[in-house]
Protein backbone atom coordinates (compact mmCIF):
# COMPACT_ATOMS: atom_id res chain seq x y z
CA UNK A 1 0.00 0.00 0.00
CA UNK A 2 0.72 3.33 -1.07
CA UNK A 3 0.57 6.61 0.82
CA UNK A 4 -2.47 8.79 -0.50
CA UNK A 5 -0.86 11.41 -2.97
CA UNK A 6 -1.45 15.14 -0.95
CA UNK A 7 -3.47 16.24 -3.91
CA UNK A 8 -5.57 13.59 -3.46
CA UNK A 9 -6.00 13.80 0.29
CA UNK A 10 -7.10 17.16 -0.12
CA UNK A 11 -9.30 16.75 -2.78
CA UNK A 12 -11.04 14.36 0.03
CA UNK A 13 -10.98 17.12 2.76
CA UNK A 14 -13.17 19.23 0.94
CA UNK A 15 -15.48 16.89 -0.14
CA UNK A 16 -15.64 16.08 3.80
CA UNK A 17 -15.84 19.42 4.37
CA UNK A 18 -18.49 20.55 1.89
CA UNK A 19 -20.64 17.60 3.47
CA UNK A 20 -20.60 19.14 7.14
CA UNK A 21 -21.18 22.36 5.50
CA UNK A 22 -23.97 21.55 3.57
CA UNK A 23 -27.38 22.55 4.33
CA UNK A 24 -28.67 19.32 3.68
CA UNK A 25 -26.83 17.42 6.54
CA UNK A 26 -28.18 19.87 8.75
CA UNK A 27 -31.38 19.26 7.79
CA UNK A 28 -30.91 15.46 8.06
CA UNK A 29 -29.50 16.31 11.59
CA UNK A 30 -32.27 17.84 12.81
CA UNK A 31 -35.10 15.68 11.15
CA UNK A 32 -33.23 12.11 10.80
CA UNK A 33 -35.21 11.11 7.85
CA UNK A 34 -33.95 8.46 5.47
CA UNK A 35 -35.14 10.49 2.60
CA UNK A 36 -32.62 13.72 3.79
CA UNK A 37 -29.89 11.38 3.91
CA UNK A 38 -30.58 9.88 0.72
CA UNK A 39 -30.60 13.26 -0.88
CA UNK A 40 -27.13 13.77 0.89
CA UNK A 41 -25.82 10.54 -0.70
CA UNK A 42 -27.09 11.81 -3.92
CA UNK A 43 -25.55 14.94 -3.88
CA UNK A 44 -22.04 14.09 -2.50
CA UNK A 45 -21.71 10.48 -3.46
CA UNK A 46 -21.05 11.19 -6.61
CA UNK A 47 -18.29 13.28 -5.91
CA UNK A 48 -16.28 10.92 -3.77
CA UNK A 49 -16.55 8.02 -6.44
CA UNK A 50 -15.06 10.28 -9.10
CA UNK A 51 -11.95 10.59 -6.64
CA UNK A 52 -11.99 6.91 -5.87
CA UNK A 53 -12.36 6.38 -9.81
CA UNK A 54 -9.07 8.58 -10.76
CA UNK A 55 -7.12 6.64 -7.97
CA UNK A 56 -7.95 3.43 -9.14
CA UNK A 57 -7.18 4.18 -13.05
CA UNK A 58 -4.01 6.45 -11.94
CA UNK A 59 -2.68 5.03 -8.82
CA UNK A 60 -3.99 2.07 -8.11
CA UNK A 61 -1.70 0.83 -4.70
CA UNK A 62 -3.19 4.37 -3.27
CA UNK A 63 -6.78 2.54 -2.71
CA UNK A 64 -6.03 1.61 0.60
CA UNK A 65 -5.02 4.95 1.98
CA UNK A 66 -7.86 6.18 0.24
CA UNK A 67 -9.77 4.52 1.43
CA UNK A 68 -8.60 4.53 5.38
CA UNK A 69 -9.65 8.41 5.15
CA UNK A 70 -13.28 7.99 4.14
CA UNK A 71 -13.89 6.26 6.94
CA UNK A 72 -13.98 8.67 9.12
CA UNK A 73 -17.21 10.18 10.44
CA UNK A 74 -16.36 13.63 8.46
CA UNK A 75 -17.84 11.65 5.54
CA UNK A 76 -21.10 10.35 7.05
CA UNK A 77 -20.47 7.50 5.78
CA UNK A 78 -21.91 7.77 2.37
CA UNK A 79 -19.58 5.78 0.87
CA UNK A 80 -19.20 3.07 2.54
CA UNK A 81 -21.48 0.58 1.31
CA UNK A 82 -19.52 0.40 -1.91
CA UNK A 83 -16.45 0.51 0.28
CA UNK A 84 -17.65 -2.48 1.76
CA UNK A 85 -18.81 -4.23 -1.31
CA UNK A 86 -14.94 -3.72 -2.92
CA UNK A 87 -13.18 -5.24 0.31
CA UNK A 88 -15.54 -8.21 -0.10
CA UNK A 89 -14.17 -8.81 -3.57
CA UNK A 90 -11.01 -7.98 -3.60
CA UNK A 91 -9.85 -10.96 -1.08
CA UNK A 92 -8.26 -13.60 -2.67
CA UNK A 93 -10.26 -16.99 -2.88
CA UNK A 94 -9.26 -20.17 -2.83
CA UNK A 95 -11.07 -22.05 -5.83
CA UNK A 96 -11.45 -25.10 -4.24
CA UNK A 97 -13.45 -24.49 -0.78
CA UNK A 98 -14.28 -21.20 -1.99
CA UNK A 99 -13.07 -19.27 0.99
CA UNK A 100 -10.78 -16.28 1.51
CA UNK A 101 -7.15 -17.38 1.81
CA UNK A 102 -6.30 -15.54 4.74
CA UNK A 103 -8.04 -13.00 6.92
CA UNK A 104 -9.43 -9.70 4.94
CA UNK A 105 -8.51 -7.03 8.02
CA UNK A 106 -9.65 -3.79 5.49
CA UNK A 107 -12.88 -5.59 5.25
CA UNK A 108 -13.31 -5.83 9.10
CA UNK A 109 -12.32 -1.85 9.11
CA UNK A 110 -15.05 -0.87 7.10
CA UNK A 111 -17.94 -2.84 8.61
CA UNK A 112 -16.34 -1.78 11.66
CA UNK A 113 -16.90 1.80 10.62
CA UNK A 114 -20.19 1.61 9.20
CA UNK A 115 -21.78 -0.67 12.80
CA UNK A 116 -19.95 2.05 14.88
CA UNK A 117 -21.63 5.08 12.13
CA UNK A 118 -24.13 7.33 13.70
CA UNK A 119 -26.54 6.50 10.60
CA UNK A 120 -26.09 2.64 10.70
CA UNK A 121 -29.62 2.20 10.66
CA UNK A 122 -29.94 3.42 6.84
CA UNK A 123 -26.78 2.03 6.40
CA UNK A 124 -27.39 -1.36 7.59
CA UNK A 125 -30.12 -1.43 4.35
CA UNK A 126 -27.91 -1.67 1.90
CA UNK A 127 -24.89 -3.75 2.86
CA UNK A 128 -27.25 -6.78 3.80
CA UNK A 129 -26.02 -9.02 0.69
CA UNK A 130 -22.10 -7.61 1.17
CA UNK A 131 -21.89 -8.96 4.74
CA UNK A 132 -23.74 -12.20 3.74
CA UNK A 133 -21.01 -13.08 1.05
CA UNK A 134 -17.95 -11.75 3.25
CA UNK A 135 -19.11 -14.12 5.82
CA UNK A 136 -19.52 -16.92 3.70
CA UNK A 137 -16.11 -16.74 2.39
CA UNK A 138 -14.74 -15.83 5.94
CA UNK A 139 -13.71 -18.64 8.43
CA UNK A 140 -16.23 -19.71 11.48
CA UNK A 141 -13.60 -18.12 13.47
CA UNK A 142 -13.09 -14.41 12.06
CA UNK A 143 -16.72 -14.25 11.91
CA UNK A 144 -17.73 -15.19 15.58
CA UNK A 145 -14.77 -12.94 16.49
CA UNK A 146 -15.56 -9.95 14.25
CA UNK A 147 -19.25 -9.96 15.87
CA UNK A 148 -18.42 -10.46 19.59
CA UNK A 149 -16.35 -7.67 19.50
CA UNK A 150 -19.41 -4.96 19.67
CA UNK A 151 -20.74 -4.17 22.67
CA UNK A 152 -24.35 -2.96 20.88
CA UNK A 153 -26.46 -6.78 20.73
CA UNK A 154 -29.06 -5.15 18.77
CA UNK A 155 -25.50 -4.66 16.09
CA UNK A 156 -24.65 -8.56 17.04
CA UNK A 157 -28.38 -9.84 16.34
CA UNK A 158 -28.13 -8.08 12.90
CA UNK A 159 -24.87 -9.58 11.89
CA UNK A 160 -25.99 -12.72 12.95
CA UNK A 161 -28.48 -12.82 10.62
CA UNK A 162 -26.35 -12.67 7.71
CA UNK A 163 -24.73 -15.52 8.22
CA UNK A 164 -26.61 -18.02 6.14
CA UNK A 165 -27.01 -21.47 6.27
CA UNK A 166 -27.00 -22.11 2.19
CA UNK A 167 -23.79 -20.96 2.43
CA UNK A 168 -22.28 -23.45 4.40
CA UNK A 169 -22.39 -25.75 0.76
CA UNK A 170 -19.49 -25.02 -1.46
CA UNK A 171 -21.55 -25.19 -4.75
CA UNK A 172 -24.27 -22.30 -3.06
CA UNK A 173 -21.10 -19.99 -1.55
CA UNK A 174 -19.47 -20.12 -5.70
CA UNK A 175 -22.76 -19.61 -6.86
CA UNK A 176 -23.49 -16.74 -4.56
CA UNK A 177 -20.38 -15.03 -5.29
CA UNK A 178 -20.99 -15.49 -8.91
CA UNK A 179 -23.95 -14.02 -9.09
CA UNK A 180 -22.17 -10.85 -6.27
CA UNK A 181 -19.52 -10.23 -8.53
CA UNK A 182 -21.82 -9.77 -11.73
CA UNK A 183 -23.14 -6.14 -9.98
CA UNK A 184 -19.10 -5.02 -10.18
CA UNK A 185 -18.47 -6.25 -13.17
CA UNK A 186 -17.85 -2.28 -14.59
CA UNK A 187 -16.02 -1.29 -10.84
CA UNK A 188 -12.55 -0.77 -10.57
CA UNK A 189 -11.53 -0.94 -7.61
CA UNK A 190 -7.94 -3.86 -7.23
CA UNK A 191 -5.34 -3.21 -5.46
CA UNK A 192 -2.19 -4.87 -4.89
CA UNK A 193 0.99 -5.21 -2.20
CA UNK A 194 4.45 -5.55 -3.52
CA UNK A 195 6.14 -8.18 -1.39
CA UNK A 196 9.78 -7.62 -0.05
CA UNK A 197 10.28 -10.94 1.12
CA UNK A 198 10.14 -14.69 0.29
CA UNK A 199 8.00 -15.57 2.47
CA UNK A 200 5.77 -12.61 1.55
CA UNK A 201 5.80 -13.51 -2.38
CA UNK A 202 4.40 -17.36 -1.37
CA UNK A 203 1.63 -15.19 0.28
CA UNK A 204 0.73 -12.32 -2.02
CA UNK A 205 1.78 -13.68 -5.50
CA UNK A 206 -1.65 -15.06 -6.77
CA UNK A 207 -3.95 -11.95 -5.42
CA UNK A 208 -0.36 -9.78 -7.12
CA UNK A 209 -0.42 -11.74 -10.61
CA UNK A 210 -4.48 -11.30 -10.93
CA UNK A 211 -4.00 -7.31 -10.00
CA UNK A 212 -1.46 -7.25 -13.01
CA UNK A 213 -3.43 -9.14 -15.52
CA UNK A 214 -6.39 -6.87 -14.56
CA UNK A 215 -4.71 -3.81 -15.07
CA UNK A 216 -3.38 -5.04 -18.44
CA UNK A 217 -7.07 -6.03 -19.64
CA UNK A 218 -8.33 -2.82 -18.13
CA UNK A 219 -9.34 -0.57 -21.04
CA UNK A 220 -7.97 2.98 -20.87
CA UNK A 221 -5.94 2.29 -17.76
CA UNK A 222 -2.71 4.34 -17.11
CA UNK A 223 -0.20 2.20 -15.07
CA UNK A 224 2.73 4.50 -15.29
CA UNK A 225 2.30 4.93 -11.75
CA UNK A 226 3.03 0.59 -11.29
CA UNK A 227 6.38 0.81 -13.57
CA UNK A 228 8.85 1.83 -10.57
CA UNK A 229 6.87 -0.91 -7.77
CA UNK A 230 7.56 -3.43 -10.44
CA UNK A 231 11.10 -3.19 -11.11
CA UNK A 232 11.87 -2.39 -7.78
CA UNK A 233 10.34 -5.64 -7.05
CA UNK A 234 12.25 -7.18 -10.08
CA UNK A 235 15.69 -6.29 -8.68
CA UNK A 236 14.96 -7.55 -5.62
CA UNK A 237 17.80 -10.26 -5.11
CA UNK A 238 16.06 -11.97 -2.18
CA UNK A 239 13.24 -12.77 -4.63
CA UNK A 240 15.12 -13.77 -7.57
CA UNK A 241 15.10 -17.31 -8.69
CA UNK A 242 11.83 -18.04 -6.75
CA UNK A 243 9.34 -19.04 -9.61
CA UNK A 244 6.50 -16.78 -8.39
CA UNK A 245 9.24 -13.54 -8.80
CA UNK A 246 9.94 -15.26 -12.37
CA UNK A 247 5.74 -15.29 -13.27
CA UNK A 248 5.38 -11.48 -11.99
CA UNK A 249 8.91 -10.35 -13.61
CA UNK A 250 7.11 -12.31 -17.07
CA UNK A 251 3.92 -10.07 -16.71
CA UNK A 252 6.17 -6.76 -16.16
CA UNK A 253 8.05 -7.91 -18.95
CA UNK A 254 5.70 -8.73 -21.21
CA UNK A 255 2.35 -7.10 -20.92
CA UNK A 256 3.81 -2.95 -19.41
CA UNK A 257 5.20 0.04 -21.21
CA UNK A 258 8.54 1.33 -19.99
CA UNK A 259 10.74 3.59 -21.22
CA UNK A 260 14.04 2.89 -22.73
CA UNK A 261 15.98 3.57 -19.21
CA UNK A 262 13.65 0.98 -17.51
CA UNK A 263 14.04 -1.22 -20.14
CA UNK A 264 18.09 -2.03 -19.64
CA UNK A 265 17.51 -2.39 -15.83
CA UNK A 266 14.18 -5.02 -16.97
CA UNK A 267 17.16 -6.55 -19.52
CA UNK A 268 19.07 -7.14 -16.95
CA UNK A 269 17.77 -8.80 -14.66
CA UNK A 270 16.27 -11.02 -17.62
CA UNK A 271 19.11 -12.19 -18.76
CA UNK A 272 20.57 -12.65 -14.83
CA UNK A 273 17.82 -14.80 -14.62
CA UNK A 274 18.59 -16.65 -17.40
CA UNK A 275 22.27 -17.39 -16.46
CA UNK A 276 21.16 -18.03 -12.72
CA UNK A 277 18.41 -19.00 -11.74
CA UNK A 278 18.03 -23.39 -11.47
CA UNK A 279 15.61 -24.19 -14.30
CA UNK A 280 14.92 -21.03 -15.80
CA UNK A 281 14.01 -22.37 -18.92
CA UNK A 282 11.57 -24.87 -17.84
CA UNK A 283 9.74 -22.51 -15.15
CA UNK A 284 9.67 -19.93 -18.26
CA UNK A 285 8.10 -22.06 -20.57
CA UNK A 286 5.74 -23.48 -17.73
CA UNK A 287 4.51 -19.79 -17.25
CA UNK A 288 4.35 -18.61 -20.97
CA UNK A 289 2.37 -21.91 -21.52
CA UNK A 290 -0.37 -20.33 -18.62
CA UNK A 291 -0.21 -17.00 -20.14
CA UNK A 292 -1.07 -18.74 -23.87
CA UNK A 293 -4.05 -20.91 -21.97
CA UNK A 294 -5.43 -18.67 -19.65
CA UNK A 295 -4.04 -15.11 -20.52
CA UNK A 296 -3.24 -12.68 -21.35
CA UNK A 297 -1.32 -13.88 -24.53
CA UNK A 298 1.29 -12.23 -25.76
CA UNK A 299 1.13 -10.90 -29.45
CA UNK A 300 3.95 -9.67 -32.25
CA UNK A 301 4.50 -6.72 -29.93
CA UNK A 302 5.22 -8.48 -26.51
CA UNK A 303 7.28 -11.12 -28.24
CA UNK A 304 9.44 -8.28 -29.86
CA UNK A 305 9.91 -6.98 -26.17
CA UNK A 306 11.41 -9.95 -24.98
CA UNK A 307 13.70 -10.91 -28.36
CA UNK A 308 15.20 -7.83 -28.11
CA UNK A 309 16.17 -8.02 -24.61
CA UNK A 310 17.95 -11.28 -24.99
CA UNK A 311 22.08 -11.60 -24.87
CA UNK A 312 22.23 -14.70 -27.19
CA UNK A 313 25.51 -15.71 -25.13
CA UNK A 314 23.27 -17.04 -22.56
CA UNK A 315 23.21 -20.44 -23.19
CA UNK A 316 19.16 -22.00 -23.12
CA UNK A 317 16.76 -21.89 -26.19
CA UNK A 318 14.70 -18.37 -25.67
CA UNK A 319 17.01 -17.18 -28.74
CA UNK A 320 15.81 -20.09 -31.24
CA UNK A 321 12.53 -19.40 -29.90
CA UNK A 322 11.49 -16.29 -30.02
CA UNK A 323 13.41 -16.05 -34.00
CA UNK A 324 10.26 -18.34 -34.50
CA UNK A 325 7.78 -15.69 -33.17
CA UNK A 326 8.92 -13.29 -34.70
CA UNK A 327 9.30 -14.70 -38.28
CA UNK A 328 5.38 -16.03 -36.89
CA UNK A 329 4.13 -12.78 -36.67
CA UNK A 330 6.18 -10.59 -39.45
CA UNK A 331 5.88 -13.71 -42.46
CA UNK A 332 2.09 -15.33 -41.25
CA UNK A 333 1.42 -18.91 -40.66
CA UNK A 334 0.58 -19.61 -44.11
CA UNK A 335 4.51 -19.01 -45.03
CA UNK A 336 6.02 -22.11 -46.23
CA UNK A 337 9.20 -20.90 -45.47
CA UNK A 338 8.14 -20.55 -41.68
CA UNK A 339 6.12 -23.93 -41.89
CA UNK A 340 10.27 -25.52 -42.48
CA UNK A 341 11.81 -23.70 -39.49
CA UNK A 342 8.82 -24.53 -37.30
CA UNK A 343 9.17 -28.41 -38.57
CA UNK A 344 12.98 -28.18 -37.78
CA UNK A 345 12.69 -26.84 -34.37
CA UNK A 346 9.88 -28.50 -33.34
CA UNK A 347 11.62 -32.00 -34.14
CA UNK A 348 14.20 -31.27 -32.03
CA UNK A 349 11.68 -31.76 -28.89
CA UNK A 350 9.67 -34.22 -27.46
CA UNK A 351 5.95 -33.81 -27.97
CA UNK A 352 4.90 -33.31 -25.02
CA UNK A 353 7.67 -30.91 -23.73
CA UNK A 354 6.88 -27.52 -22.30
CA UNK A 355 8.72 -25.75 -25.22
CA UNK A 356 6.63 -27.95 -27.92
CA UNK A 357 3.34 -26.86 -26.27
CA UNK A 358 4.41 -23.36 -26.53
CA UNK A 359 4.62 -23.71 -30.20
CA UNK A 360 1.43 -24.94 -30.50
CA UNK A 361 -0.23 -22.65 -28.83
CA UNK A 362 1.80 -19.26 -30.47
CA UNK A 363 0.25 -20.88 -33.35
CA UNK A 364 -2.94 -21.72 -32.08
CA UNK A 365 -3.27 -18.03 -30.94
CA UNK A 366 -2.64 -16.41 -34.56
CA UNK A 367 -5.27 -18.54 -35.94
CA UNK A 368 -7.94 -17.48 -33.09
CA UNK A 369 -6.54 -13.90 -33.84
CA UNK A 370 -8.47 -14.19 -37.12
CA UNK A 371 -11.34 -16.36 -36.83
CA UNK A 372 -12.58 -15.06 -33.86
CA UNK A 373 -13.42 -12.09 -34.99
CA UNK A 374 -15.38 -13.15 -38.07
CA UNK A 375 -19.25 -12.63 -38.67
CA UNK A 376 -20.94 -15.27 -40.47
CA UNK A 377 -20.67 -13.20 -43.57
CA UNK A 378 -17.02 -13.34 -43.92
CA UNK A 379 -17.13 -17.31 -43.95
CA UNK A 380 -14.95 -16.95 -47.27
CA UNK A 381 -12.01 -16.10 -45.00
CA UNK A 382 -12.53 -19.13 -42.49
CA UNK A 383 -12.36 -21.53 -45.77
CA UNK A 384 -9.07 -19.62 -46.55
CA UNK A 385 -7.42 -19.78 -43.34
CA UNK A 386 -8.43 -23.40 -42.97
CA UNK A 387 -6.19 -24.61 -45.62
CA UNK A 388 -3.38 -24.43 -43.34
CA UNK A 389 -4.86 -26.23 -40.64
CA UNK A 390 -3.69 -29.73 -42.23
CA UNK A 391 0.13 -28.48 -42.36
CA UNK A 392 0.40 -27.88 -39.12
CA UNK A 393 -1.45 -30.88 -38.17
CA UNK A 394 0.91 -32.57 -39.66
CA UNK A 395 4.14 -30.82 -38.47
CA UNK A 396 2.31 -31.00 -34.48
CA UNK A 397 0.73 -34.54 -34.92
CA UNK A 398 -1.00 -33.83 -31.46
CA UNK A 399 -4.71 -34.49 -30.81
CA UNK A 400 -5.26 -31.70 -28.36
CA UNK A 401 -4.09 -29.26 -30.79
CA UNK A 402 -6.18 -30.75 -33.80
CA UNK A 403 -8.89 -30.45 -30.60
CA UNK A 404 -8.65 -27.07 -30.03
CA UNK A 405 -8.68 -26.36 -33.88
CA UNK A 406 -11.90 -28.14 -33.92
CA UNK A 407 -13.23 -26.11 -31.45
CA UNK A 408 -12.28 -22.98 -32.82
CA UNK A 409 -14.07 -24.03 -36.22
CA UNK A 410 -17.19 -25.53 -34.64
CA UNK A 411 -17.50 -22.56 -32.37
CA UNK A 412 -17.96 -20.47 -35.94
CA UNK A 413 -19.59 -22.99 -37.70
CA UNK A 414 -22.51 -22.74 -35.39
CA UNK A 415 -22.24 -19.02 -35.58
CA UNK A 416 -23.31 -18.99 -39.21
CA UNK A 417 -26.19 -21.82 -38.94
CA UNK A 418 -27.78 -19.27 -36.82
CA UNK A 419 -27.66 -16.34 -39.19
CA UNK A 420 -28.21 -18.68 -42.59
CA UNK A 421 -31.50 -20.36 -41.65
CA UNK A 422 -32.30 -20.64 -45.04
CA UNK A 423 -31.63 -24.56 -46.11
CA UNK A 424 -31.93 -23.72 -49.60
CA UNK A 425 -29.84 -21.12 -49.46
CA UNK A 426 -26.30 -20.08 -51.08
CA UNK A 427 -24.41 -19.28 -48.10
CA UNK A 428 -26.07 -22.07 -45.78
CA UNK A 429 -25.19 -24.55 -48.72
CA UNK A 430 -21.65 -23.58 -48.93
CA UNK A 431 -20.81 -24.01 -45.43
CA UNK A 432 -22.63 -27.65 -45.49
CA UNK A 433 -20.42 -28.53 -48.45
CA UNK A 434 -17.43 -27.20 -46.37
CA UNK A 435 -18.19 -28.90 -43.14
CA UNK A 436 -18.75 -32.15 -45.82
CA UNK A 437 -15.43 -32.43 -47.34
CA UNK A 438 -13.40 -31.10 -44.96
CA UNK A 439 -14.43 -31.97 -41.19
CA UNK A 440 -14.26 -35.51 -41.13
CA UNK A 441 -10.74 -35.31 -42.80
CA UNK A 442 -9.34 -33.70 -40.56
CA UNK A 443 -11.72 -35.78 -37.67
CA UNK A 444 -13.93 -33.02 -36.33
CA UNK A 445 -16.55 -34.76 -36.61
CA UNK A 446 -17.93 -38.68 -38.37
CA UNK A 447 -20.39 -38.98 -40.73
CA UNK A 448 -22.75 -39.01 -38.29
CA UNK A 449 -22.57 -35.82 -36.24
CA UNK A 450 -22.12 -33.79 -39.63
CA UNK A 451 -25.85 -35.66 -40.60
CA UNK A 452 -26.89 -34.09 -37.15
CA UNK A 453 -25.59 -30.88 -36.97
CA UNK A 454 -27.71 -29.83 -40.24
CA UNK A 455 -30.32 -32.49 -39.83
CA UNK A 456 -33.66 -30.13 -39.39
CA UNK A 457 -35.45 -30.80 -36.18
CA UNK A 458 -38.60 -32.62 -36.85
CA UNK A 459 -41.89 -30.51 -35.28
CA UNK A 460 -44.05 -32.28 -33.12
CA UNK A 461 -47.99 -33.08 -34.34
CA UNK A 462 -49.98 -31.62 -32.55
CA UNK A 463 -52.29 -34.22 -30.14
CA UNK A 464 -55.46 -35.07 -31.71
CA UNK A 465 -58.63 -33.13 -30.10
Amino acid sequence: MQALDPTYLERAKEIAKAIQESDILAQYLEEEEEEQYQALRDAFEPLIADLHAEVANRHPLQLIALEKELLDEAYEGVFLPRLLGYAVLRGEVDPETVTYTRPQEHLKAILEAIVNSPNFDILKKRIGQSIQIGFALSSFIWVTNLINSFQNPKVRKYLESQKLDRYRDVRSRRLGLYRYKKQFASANFLTASFPETPNELKVLASSLKDFLRYRVSLEGADNSSLIEPLTDFAERQELQGLPEHLQIFMLFLFFFEYDEKTAKRIQKVLNTLRREMPDFQEKWFAYLKELYEEGPVPGAEEDRRVADMLDSEVDDELPSFYTLMLTLHEKGYADEGFQKDLQAFYDQHEGLSLISECLRRAVLARFEEVIKPLVPEEYPVFFEVSKQFTPYMEIFSNQRFNQKLAELSMAFVRKCLKTFTDKRGKDYQDIKKFVQAQFEEWGFLNKKQIVELFKTPRKRKKAAQ
